[in-house]
């Protein structure tokens, strides 16, 4: 249980070692109430609010343009399906709509187009959806990539009926010129016999409350764009490849996106090799991508490493069914080369005998993300707890928001994941004043009323 006191909005900040700018995030998820978009500066101030306007997740553009969705199809009748996606510019207005991928009938509904669109998509010109020096999204053409979900039944997975993870891309003019449907690469992923049994009875379908199986849930998706690897020959990691990760099977993998093949692979299975032990087991992973060329650490992939519960396998006694089998209570971001798959950073940092540090600490089983930042510090969202913090490559925390927007209910002030963009992509308003926020002394620090003196007796046991 959290706390049911603590303080929102900015609590740390070190303007002389932040990457300062504009942080972009959404109050809810899905078609529960929203407050909206926030885009807020350092110092937690709202400069605007899209007010009910969904993002799974909301990214920003130049200009002062966002990108997210107008609404969210009823659960009852699918799961996660965002209606559209919309760009709007500072005010509001639409300027761009995509939604014609599926015509849908829900009942009580009239028919209508719906995208379906879940978790993440990217505009051209910009692999990985946050800021790039010199690698800006096109704001008024391109192509769009967006993960979507399509029903469907695969009886090398299941002969129960699936909700499949699709991408596509989709011309300005909204012409869908490619498509990529996860479950026709199944027998590409090596999974054990184990993992095929206990997919085969169960492919997910308690996400879904029975319903369909969302064996993957896959939810991100980035181009791979310029890097060394390829400059160096290696084809796997050519820049219009896909690099995505799937929640529940603990995979991340490339799409060559001229075959459709999987070209490189990790997970689900983590014991295979000394490196991947060193590395250690992924669990319901969030946000993997290359670091793109110009940020530090440019061609390693970032990865937020969950923890909780994911993966198909042998049952064992915290995972009777084989659902969710392998299961660890913290997080950690990782950095890691996808040629040797050596760890090069991690948060919190790795202490000896523990994979991660805190056993606790630091958890967030859904959602969040890691962005890299310009001067090499990386923006962490702990989606779980509300919580947006930067730390330096040295772990030092030099600026941290805790979301003070209810989702759904008091104490749950969640948030999917949030970008940090720099001042100059919102021209609408002036450049805000960076006021510093120091660290409080949580050991002295009192409510009104409460007291922090002396105590007025301090007895030694003796022995």
């Amino acid at each position: 249980m959290p706390p049911t006191v603590y303080p929102t909005g900015t609590t740390i900040y070190n303007p002389e070692k932040c990457w300062n700018g504009y942080t972009l995030f959404q109050t809810s998820v899905y078609q529960f109430k929203s407050v909206g978009a926030i885009l807020a500066d350092m110092n937690g101030n709202v400069v605007n609010q899209w007010k009910g306007f969904h993002g799974i997740p909301n990214k920003m553009l130049p200009g002062g343009h966002i990108i997210g969705s107008t609404d969210c199809r009823n659960f009852k009748y699918g799961f996660q399906d965002m209606l559209d996606l919309v760009q709007v510019d500072w005010d509001g207005n639409i300027v761009w709509k995509f939604d014609r991928y599926e015509r849908v009938k829900d009942p009580r509904s009239k028919p209508r187009w719906m995208l379906r669109q879940h978790h993440d998509f990217q505009r051209e010109g910009n692999p990985v959806g946050y800021y790039v020096p010199g690698m800006d999204p096109l704001v008024d053409k391109g192509n769009t990539l967006i993960l979507c979900h399509k029903n469907l039944k695969n009886p090398k997975i299941s002969d129960k009926p699936l909700l499949d993870d699709i991408i596509i891309e989709v011309t300005w003019d909204g012409k869908i010129t490619w498509e990529w449907i996860c479950s026709e690469h199944f027998e590409e992923m090596g999974f054990g016999e184990e993992a095929k049994n206990t997919l085969s009875r169960n492919p997910g379908m308690n996400m879904t409350g029975g319903r369909f199986g969302d064996w993957m849930h896959m939810n991100s998706i980035s181009t791979l764009g310029p890097n060394k690897w390829f400059d160096g020959g290696d084809e796997r990691f050519h820049p219009d490849n896909i690099i995505w990760d799937g929640r529940e099977t603990n995979i991340t993998a490339i799409t060559d996106k001229k075959t459709g093949k999987i070209v490189w692979q990790l997970g689900p299975d983590f014991s295979a090799t000394e490196a991947l032990r060193n590395m250690g087991q992924q669990i319901g992973q969030h946000h993997a991508h290359l670091i793109p060329r110009g940020l530090p650490g440019e061609g390693n992939i970032l990865v937020f490493d969950n923890g909780g519960q994911a993966g198909y396998g042998a049952p064992n006694p915290g995972a009777p069914s084989g659902n969710g089998n392998a299961r660890r209570d913290f997080s950690r971001i990782i950095e890691y080369n996808p040629t040797t798959l050596e760890v090069v950073w991690q948060y919190p940092p790795r202490r000896e005998g523990f994979m991660g540090a805190g056993l606790g600490s630091f958890y967030s089983s859904l959602m969040s993300s890691a962005q890299r930042l310009p001067n090499g510090n990386t923006l962490i969202t702990e989606g779980s707890d509300g919580r947006i913090f930067e730390v330096t490559a040295e772990h030092e925390i030099v600026w941290e928001y805790l979301s003070p927007y209810p989702f759904r209910m008091p104490k749950m002030n969640q948030i999917y994941r949030a970008y940090r963009v720099p001042y100059e992509w919102v021209p609408q308003v002036d450049k805000p004043t960076e006021k510093a926020v120091p660290r409080f002394d949580n050991n002295r620090f009192r409510v009104p009323g409460s007291s922090n003196k002396r105590p007025l007796k301090v007895t030694t046991i003796q022995s």
